[in-house]
């Protein structure tokens, strides 16, 4: 960063931190404490849908890779399309198994990373719910190597649990990088592995 980039205000985009995806499992037990979310064992990772033959073999490698897991109970990983045209690559573990979980989400993106795919990465997040059924996803923005909290109310329409989404954001602080710029915290509806 040079002297005329500082005195016009422009900063360097902060580069994407894969490891930060390893501190969900900490946060788990922070948030379950705080606000009663347990893991669902569901994750997933979105990308911009590219097309090609180079991508179309990233994507088998990844997963390949991870239904080669021995350890996996649950169903494959599976690719999905949802209804604005992005791609999620979907784990699905028992709830207990978050850290193995965790270790998928890291696999995609560093597979996806390697082939030459960061730049298509968007997201990838991890399933929570607590005892009267509500969801919450801990979301991590990959271009921002930050976390927040994303929290659908239940029922139709498209709404947010505003309260609830900056309760966890309080409670996680010391445990996740919280992304601080709450216009940044995009609403992720019907995604899989939520």
């Amino acid at each position: 960063m040079g002297l005329l980039d500082i005195l016009l205000g422009r900063t360097k985009p902060v580069a994407p931190d894969l490891d930060q995806l390893f501190a969900l499992p900490s946060a788990a037990v922070t948030l379950e404490a705080a606000a009663s979310f347990t893991p669902t064992g569901r994750g997933a990772v979105c990308f911009a849908t590219v097309e090609g033959a180079a991508f179309e073999q990233t994507h088998r490698e990844v997963q390949a890779l991870l239904d080669a897991d021995t350890d996996r109970d649950g169903p494959p990983v599976e690719l999905r399309r949802d209804g604005y045209g992005y791609s999620w690559l979907v784990s699905e573990r028992t709830p207990d198994q978050l850290p193995l979980l965790v270790n998928d989400l890291h696999a995609v993106n560093s597979s996806m990373e390697v082939n030459g795919f960061g730049p298509q990465l968007l997201c990838s997040l991890a399933g929570f719910q607590d005892p009267e059924g509500r969801s919450l996803a801990l979301v991590y923005l990959y271009k921002r190597g930050t976390f927040y909290p994303f929290a659908p109310l239940p029922g139709q329409g498209q709404r947010r649990d505003n309260a609830l989404e900056l309760r966890v954001k309080a409670a996680l602080g010391d445990d996740l990088r919280i992304e601080p710029d709450l216009s940044r915290w995009f609403p992720v509806w019907g995604a899989p592995g939520l």
